[in-house]
């Protein structure tokens, strides 16, 4: 009705405004020579709103990754970060268990871990808040999510080896509406979530995020007396500040987070086993930039930012405290020499320190002590739009292995025609991994979790092209993206189920470990009003376990993608489907029980799963109706030997698929 109104307005008045794609904009009308010498008045400044397709755009540099921006992330319910990959070709979002309730990201057919999480460019949860960290950034505080593929820029860090994805928070000098959002279930979950963005002067400006979110009840659809996932409360908030002035600019913020886990057995059981998790996090932020010379962009920033997070948990008859305390800062130099040639330069330093103690164990309480100064180079080379070429290299120390290394990684972009571009890359990354505090959920398992203190630094190479094709078809354009990445492991921390039945080993990597990934997505416009996306993705992954070179467990060989999404009557309505196929896999191998049979099949199928949502757009608010595993398929007895918790052969941890069934949700989205 808003378009109609202003179309009528244009008719009469005869009022040429021009009026910018993206957001939303003021602009002050005028009428034309005529008009004004028949009618000479002023008239009021017009406010005009445009809709933004909610697709997913590219990066436009040389690494290979997309950006997806609010209007994708609010094609489904996107409650946190950790929901937001529904849409998504790239990214798997899975449980690892039935009993914590931890969720893991997984891009190019290997484990989150080894994708680099950040937020605004600086690193974020590592450790034991690591297997949560998706659940602690709520969706409705998202401005956009950018996932790089590939050992990406050498800026951040040498942790990225499989990606980067790096989520971008509303802005305090932009988003200075009243926004709330509302959100219930049928599985009687409940969330609200608030901000509000002030202008204090022209210069400074601060945004006030609050999330809070509870499970209301427990359920159990299996009927093997678990609950199928943790009830959860959360209370998290933020402030976030902006202060710009001349060629100054700052960024600074701090936050709190508080979260209980409730699960395991029903109440009603004789002595039930239990796991509770209680989580604090604080954390503060910073960023300093000024601007030396403006015709060369030469810019110099400090960057910094900690946290300290507490896990206390207990599984079972099993006790795990963590305590991590993390920092990590930059300085960085950034130069135009000209149009064609960038470098970029700094020093940097992080630290982390993790207190740990577990108890039924030899060795109860360790600490773990990590400082690494680095420094990083990185050129960037554009001679036309046809070419960018990018090569970094940086170098760091760690005061844990006492040892230097080297990070050298290169990207390239050539647009060979005005239908196909090429992106290649190749590069080294590091981790250190924490065994324990990364995989703790594993002491849910009734096996014995056996594994050194310290590890190896975990150390791969990755290389991977890909091609993007834009195909005319009638007067749209079929975009077309074909991948293939390769990551190849010197050093890793190996979970092993396979080597001995009665443990859980985590070690150095003992001979091979690798992946190999394919994916093809397809997307097409059929309207302004209509589009579609498709992919196919296949992963090959292999490991040495017990000095057997396997598939990697619980992980689907393949995934199939559509997306339609349908926006008539001027984008009032929306409606959003999503329909994916996971692949089967390996499980790890079954011990035999007394009688003679396996514990569970060595393989497991594939699955498919259906989302729907239907949003209505209003003035100042949005309304949305969706569900969830809309084919009701479910993993048969997640829990494996649920009716002995206390034995050594109970095993919670070899999730695979949905362990909820169907689940309706409804919300509203109001901006004032």
């Amino acid at each position: 009705m808003k378009r109609i109104f202003l179309l009528c307005c244009l008719t009469l008045c005869s009022i040429n405004i021009m009026a910018q794609v993206n957001g939303e904009v003021k602009s002050g009308a005028s009428s034309t020579h005529d008009t004004a010498s028949r009618n000479p008045q002023n008239l009021d400044p017009v406010k005009i709103k445009s809709h933004k397709k909610a697709n997913i755009s590219r990066l436009g540099g040389a690494e290979n990754g997309v950006t997806m921006g609010q209007g994708e992330l609010f094609r489904a319910a996107c409650c946190n970060l950790g929901e937001s990959f529904v849409n998504s070709a790239s990214v798997d979002v899975n449980y690892n268990d039935a009993a914590v309730g931890a969720r893991q990201i997984k891009l190019l057919g290997l484990s989150g871990q080894y994708v680099q999480m950040l937020e605004e460019g600086l690193p974020s949860s590592l450790g034991a808040s690591m297997p949560y960290s998706l659940g602690y950034v709520p969706g409705s505080w998202m401005k956009s999510i950018s996932v790089s593929k590939g050992a990406s820029s050498v800026k951040n860090g040498p942790q990225s080896i499989t990606g980067q994805i790096n989520v971008e928070y509303l802005k305090p000098d932009i988003d200075t509406n009243f926004l709330i959002n509302i959100y219930g279930d049928t599985r009687m979950k409940g969330e609200v979530n608030a901000s509000k963005g002030f202008l204090i002067n022209k210069n400074l400006s601060t945004i006030v995020l609050g999330h809070f979110e509870r499970d209301f009840s427990h359920h159990d659809d299996d009927g093997d007396m678990w609950h199928d996932s943790p009830a959860i409360t959360q209370l998290h908030l933020q402030n976030r500040w902006k202060y710009s002035k001349g060629r100054y600019i700052m960024h600074a913020g701090a936050g709190f987070l508080k979260e209980e886990r409730l699960g395991g057995q029903m109440d009603m059981v004789v002595n039930p086993y239990k796991v509770i998790l209680n989580a604090h996090r604080t954390d503060a932020y910073m960023k300093h930039a000024f601007l030396l010379n403006q015709e060369h962009n030469t810019n110099i920033a400090f960057l910094a930012n900690g946290y300290h997070y507490s896990l206390d948990g207990t599984f079972g008859n099993k006790t795990y405290n963590n305590g991590h305390l993390n920092f990590s800062s930059r300085l960085v130099l950034e130069h135009d020499f000209n149009a064609d040639h960038n470098l970029s330069t700094g020093l940097s330093m992080s630290g982390d320190r993790v207190d740990e103690s577990l108890s039924l164990m030899a060795s109860n309480d360790w600490l773990t002590r990590e400082v690494v100064p680095g420094a990083y180079l990185q050129y960037t080379y554009t001679p036309s739009y046809r070419l960018t070429a990018m090569a970094g290299l940086r170098g760091d120390y760690s005061s844990l292995y006492r040892r230097s290394y080297f990070t050298p990684r290169f990207h390239m972009k050539v647009v060979a025609a005005e239908w196909l571009t090429m992106r290649l890359s190749t590069g080294k990354g590091f981790r250190t991994p924490f065994a324990i505090a990364e995989n703790h959920f594993l002491l849910a398992s009734g096996r014995t979790l056996v594994t050194p203190n310290v590890l190896p630094q975990e150390e791969a190479w990755n290389s991977g092209i890909s091609l993007n094709f834009y195909i005319p078809i009638a007067d749209k354009k079929l975009k077309m993206n074909a991948e293939y990445y390769y990551t190849d492991f010197l050093h890793q921390a190996v979970v092993d189920y396979d080597s001995d039945p009665t443990k859980i080993i985590i070690s150095d990597l003992d001979g091979k470990s690798f992946s190999h990934t394919f994916q093809v997505d397809v997307s097409y416009d059929f309207s302004d009003e209509f589009n579609i996306l498709s992919a196919f993705r296949y992963n090959h992954v292999r490991c040495t376990y017990g000095g057997e070179l396997l598939e990697k467990p619980l992980q689907s060989r393949y995934k199939g993608l559509i997306t339609l999404n349908w926006t008539p009557l001027m984008k009032i309505w929306q409606f959003d489907l999503t329909l994916a196929l996971n692949g089967g896999g390996r499980m790890p191998k079954p011990y035999i029980k007394a009688d003679g049979t396996a514990s569970w099949e060595s393989e497991f199928p594939a699955y498919p799963q259906l989302s729907a949502q239907v949003t209505r757009e209003f003035r100042h608010f949005s309304v949305y109706l969706g569900g969830e595993n809309l084919t009701n398929y479910r993993q048969k007895k997640p829990i494996i030997n649920a009716e002995n918790p206390w034995s050594p052969d109970f095993e919670p941890t070899l999730i695979w698929g949905p362990v909820h069934g169907i689940m309706a949700y409804a919300g509203i989205r109001m901006k004032f």
